[in-house]
């Protein structure tokens, strides 16, 4: 049998729950899952907090699609064991217990919530000893490409007399900054560089700051309007400038790559994997 007509029939077709529904993202993964845009997938469940507007809706009507018989309930814990993955969109206070839950019923998980504390990390850390975990800030194709860009591009600039700066924009309703894709993209050039990010990093500038260190990594956080996310990397030396950015023109971007990690990661052997694991770049 072939494999097109064993995922029509249903067999080895990965059940997926979606946490964080009904919001921006979630509404994108449950429009792309049910046009078929990643094959081998099946919508399972659906959850968002119990004071969201949509829960108790159906998923499907909820995400402007079509009805699809699955509702958006507020406890991960009733429709968790129905899936083989866990794809989670939701609040950094939320992804971090909601890790522990999937470790708990050994579920795979697919993490795209973006500004999680190092304690919310160390629990999603503690998960991937029990259950693959793909966590990435972003999960477009092309935003992996610019991470993998930069670092080689730090390689070989190091030592060359070139600044870094990091610019990244975003619609007015996101709340954490710089955007997790912007703090990878300096971890990036930092290990180009071979620098600590820590040490190095500097969050906008103002006033009689002094002139410019040379172990400086410097991060600028736009916001406005509905901006899907636009990342650019500055390599600036006396004489020229090289930039190397990526702009988000829809969501299908993240969620398709969201989606292909939720196909990759399900049966894998327990670890934390990154998106370029997924993507083998």
């Amino acid at each position: 049998m072939n494999r097109e007509l064993t995922l029509i029939r249903g067999e080895h077709m990965k059940h997926v729950v979606i946490v964080g529904a009904a919001g921006r993202m979630g509404k994108t993964l449950i429009r792309c899952l049910e046009l078929g845009s990643v094959p081998g997938l099946k919508l399972v469940g659906a959850v968002d907090l119990l004071d969201c507007p949509d829960c108790g809706k159906d998923a499907g009507l909820a995400a402007g699609a079509a009805e699809i018989g699955v509702k958006i309930v507020s406890d991960l814990a009733e429709v968790a064991p129905l899936c083989d993955v866990v794809i989670d969109f939701s609040g950094h206070q939320g992804t971090a217990d909601n890790a522990s839950k999937v470790a708990e019923l050994k579920k795979a998980m697919v993490i795209g919530t973006t500004g999680l504390t190092p304690d919310e990390k160390k629990v999603i850390d503690q998960a991937a000893v029990i259950i693959p975990v793909v966590l990435a800030p972003n999960m477009s194709l092309g935003v992996n490409l610019l991470l993998s860009l930069v670092q080689k591009t730090a390689e070989a600039l190091k030592g060359k007399g070139y600044d870094i700066e990091i610019i990244e924009r975003h619609h007015r309703r996101k709340k954490d900054a710089p955007s997790g894709t912007a703090i990878g993209l300096g971890e990036a050039a930092a290990k180009g560089f071979g620098w600590d990010l820590k040490r190095v990093s500097v969050h906008g500038r103002e006033g009689l700051v002094g002139e410019r260190p040379v172990e400086q990594i410097g991060f600028h956080a736009v916001r406005g309007g509905d901006l899907i996310g636009d990342h650019t990397v500055l390599f600036a030396a006396d004489g020229e400038c090289i930039e190397l950015s990526h702009r988000a023109t829809s969501r299908e971007a993240l969620a398709l790559g969201a989606l292909r990690a939720a196909v990759w990661v399900a049966g894998r052997k327990a670890a934390l994997y990154s998106m370029r694991d997924v993507l083998g770049v």
